[in-house]
């Protein structure tokens, strides 16, 4: 799955620089910065869409249009101590946050009938918010687990332990999910890939400048803190330590890096069970993949020549650094829902990632966990109250506006020939729209959730239920009404095997859109986010699925070489910005982000004009439309960052 919108954020002064500064009207400058805060003054009781308040006016807009619009914001705005980064999209976020906290504790101060939607939301979020029961538990949740895994005696108990972990929904050091055929996208397959690391990513491994070194100092002693907390001397939890950082650098030096993992043509790697027992055969497949409930004529296999390393873990490594690392794999994906001791060791160590100072307030990670383990059923209740059908609607005719004006580019293109144009228009005029929620509910009947049980206990029930869930799909038709997020959260996405624009009605809030609000700040906010999406269709990813999400070349040879030039100026261009210090873009990681933002700025703008405001020249808050539309836009991506988020 795809998703997007927060990564938007580090690149937008950039976006800024080469799309927004031509378009703002030097007369907003420094000159007329007194009459224009007096003009731009908001009437009580009336919501300030743009702030003058936040903006630098002593720098021209053409000079610097991301300060311009929010050096006085940036400046006065310091990060909260609970977050690693602040801006409007975590205003927004805090703001979906707190109605999920409205309606969560008016749920579990009630009582429903057994199996309801609402006895399920209530009790989960009872238990994620009952500390003084998970205080009194310790790790006496995660007892038996860690206990079944000391149990192993030998080389076959061992392999039934990963085959067991896997089917309760913990992958380990390869991950296996069923999901569409990117090559026959009505065909829902097994996919295995690389996997098995618990920092971000390899080069937290393998890169020695003074940051990475640091961060693996961390690690390690948070390993071993760890261990101690559930009675580890600290001679054996300093081994564990050693054997985990061991056996994650040999995962780490398989892994493909990010930016290669961006060609889906080379994860696209059709193998049997008999093909898989080649390239790996210590894993017992026809075994491990029955207990999975996961066999099939053929399946799509990621990284073959990381499955051969996996091959060798089990071959070279011994019955404990295999007991350790599993041991580590579940105590880690544990220690949230634990007593407090664990809860802080696990953010001591967060911290050195983030540069976020204080652990977040409980009802806000119990809030959240709510959403992400029962979204569809918590946000049934959300959406009644929060998205309203005069929002989904505004929604619809945006959409229109924008889509006539990607169909306007593409016929008017320079470069593609008319065979390609008709093949992007035919994928154009496919895009499945989904906005705001489901048309249809997932059903939670299955899950078990209890609120005499210990919160981990709830937690380990919702990631069992989703994980069966993923697991029967194999084998039946597309579902093409199922959402990859759920209704209050704040991002969008667009699905190359769905041929899907997504957005939930979480993000379909203010500051990003608001329906009494005017086009030109609709169109600056959530309009850019479906442009966004849009182009992420035919990015450097996107284009090489066709109108039915398949994974098919449907252009012609010398289009398909000028569009690659032409992504190769976005790389490049991007490559030169650095984020912090001597650390710059990478510009091929970021490419189809980069692509995006720049397509959904200009698509945003364009459909913008073709409304009556867009049309006009009427001020608002002494501001011409375009003014508005861009100020908006600026304002909306504003944020600071701490330097390890970077």
């Amino acid at each position: 799955m795809i998703k997007r919108v927060f990564s938007y954020s580090s690149l937008l002064c950039f976006v800024f620089s080469v799309a927004c500064s031509p378009k703002v009207p030097s007369s907003v400058g420094v000159g007329s910065a007194t009459n224009m805060a007096k003009d731009m003054a908001t009437p009580a009781g009336q919501r300030k869409f743009i702030d003058p308040a936040n903006m630098n006016m002593s720098v021209r807009p053409q000079d610097d249009f991301y300060e311009y619009a929010n050096g006085a914001w940036l400046k006065a705005t310091p990060i909260p101590a609970t977050e690693s980064r602040w801006g409007s999209f975590n205003e927004l976020a805090e703001f979906n946050r707190t109605a999920l906290k409205t309606i969560l504790d008016d749920v579990s101060t009630k009582t429903y009938p057994a199996g309801t939607i609402n006895q399920k939301v209530s009790d989960f979020y009872v238990t994620a918010m009952d500390s003084a029961k998970a205080e009194s538990l310790g790790f006496a949740p995660v007892k038996p687990r860690l206990d079944r895994i000391a149990a192993v005696k030998n080389y076959k108990e061992l392999l039934a332990e990963i085959a067991t972990e896997y089917s309760e929904g913990n992958g380990l050091v390869f991950s296996l999910y069923v999901g569409q055929d990117d090559k026959n996208s009505s065909v829902m397959v097994p996919k295995i890939g690389q996997s098995g690391l618990h920092l971000p990513d390899r080069d937290y491994y393998l890169k020695d400048d003074d940051r990475y070194k640091k961060i693996r100092a961390s690690y390690e002693t948070h390993i071993i803190n760890s261990f101690k907390l559930i009675g580890a001397s600290e001679a054996k939890a300093k081994n564990a330590a050693n054997l985990i950082m061991t056996f994650e650098k040999q995962i780490a030096k398989a892994s493909t890096p990010r930016a290669e993992l961006r060609d889906p043509e080379k994860r696209y790697n059709k193998m049997t069970i008999e093909d898989l027992e080649k390239i790996c055969p210590q894993m017992n497949w026809a075994e491990f993949l029955k207990k999975q409930n996961m066999i099939n004529a053929y399946y799509i296999v990621g990284q073959p020549i990381f499955m051969k390393e996996v091959s060798n873990l089990l071959k070279n490594g011994t019955l404990d650094e295999w007991k350790t690392y599993i041991t580590w794999d579940v105590l880690q994906s544990a220690m949230s829902y634990l007593s407090h001791d664990f809860v802080v060791e696990n953010f001591n160590f967060s911290k050195a990632l983030s540069g976020q100072k204080e652990i977040q307030p409980r009802w806000k990670t119990a809030s959240s966990l709510t959403d992400r383990m029962l979204g569809e059923a918590l946000g049934q209740i959300y959406v009644d109250k929060y998205f309203k059908p005069e929002a989904k609607q505004r929604l619809i005719g945006m959409i229109d506006n924008m889509a006539k004006v990607f169909e306007g580019r593409i016929k008017n293109s320079d470069w593609m020939s008319a065979e390609t144009k008709t093949k992007a228009l035919a994928k154009l005029g496919t895009f499945v729209r989904k906005i705001g929620y489901p048309d249809k509910w997932m059903d939670y009947t299955p899950l078990t959730i209890d609120r005499n049980k210990s919160y981990y206990a709830n937690v380990m029930a919702a990631i069992q239920f989703q994980h069966d869930d993923m697991v029967s799909r194999l084998g039946k038709p597309i579902d093409r009404t199922r959402w990859g997020m759920t209704p209050p959260t704040v991002n969008a996405y667009y699905s190359p095997t769905m041929n899907e624009i997504v957005f939930p009605a979480g993000i379909l809030q203010f500051p990003m859109f608001d329906v009494t609000s005017d086009d030109a700040m609709n169109y600056g906010g959530i309009g850019m986010v479906i442009g966004h999406e849009m182009t992420h269709g035919f990015d450097d990813q996107g284009a090489q699925y066709d109108k039915d999400g398949n994974l098919k070349n449907w252009w012609s040879t010398e289009d398909l070489v000028k569009f690659k030039a032409k992504g190769e100026q976005v790389i490049k261009l991007y490559n030169g910005f650095t984020v912090l210090d001597s650390v710059h873009i990478n510009g091929g990681l970021t490419q189809g982000e980069n692509t995006a933002d720049i397509g959904g700025i200009a698509i945003a703008y364009d459909a913008f004009k073709m409304t009556p405001q867009g049309k006009d020249t009427t001020r608002i808050q002494g501001l011409t439309p375009d003014q508005r539309f861009f100020l908006g836009f600026a304002q909306l991506w504003r944020g600071n960052i701490t330097d390890q988020s970077q």
